[in-house]
């Protein structure tokens, strides 16, 4: 599953979550990790702002899992973000919260 920097890369396979979570392993870049349900209204409201920070901020990979396709996490709220860096979790936020999400990557960027 190729995807250009600067997008969304969703990941709905066991597979394709563990090619992408091995980039961002191998280059110890920033990966946000957005889940997300179909049925979720403030998932809905918050994708095109995900979007666009995915295009603002090409260095930083952004994984978009559907939890009722992807079943391997214990989410218990949506949306959710995970950060992590190096294969570890070092953040996370619990709702679609723009502010606090800006500046949790900024802060993991630093």
């Amino acid at each position: 599953m190729a995807a250009e920097k600067g997008q969304v890369i969703l990941c709905h396979t066991v597979e394709a979550w563990n090619e992408q979570f091995q980039k961002g392993n191998d280059s110890k870049t920033l990966v946000v990790v957005y889940f997300t349900a179909s049925w979720c209204g403030s998932c809905r409201f918050i994708a095109p702002f995900v979007a666009d920070l995915a295009k603002k901020l090409p260095n930083v990979i952004f994984l978009k899992v559907e939890i009722d396709k992807l079943k391997c996490w214990a989410i218990e709220s949506m949306p959710t973000f995970m950060f992590m860096k190096e294969g570890k979790i070092v953040n996370k936020v619990i709702g679609a919260k723009k502010d606090e999400l800006q500046s949790t990557i900024a802060k993991h960027l630093a």
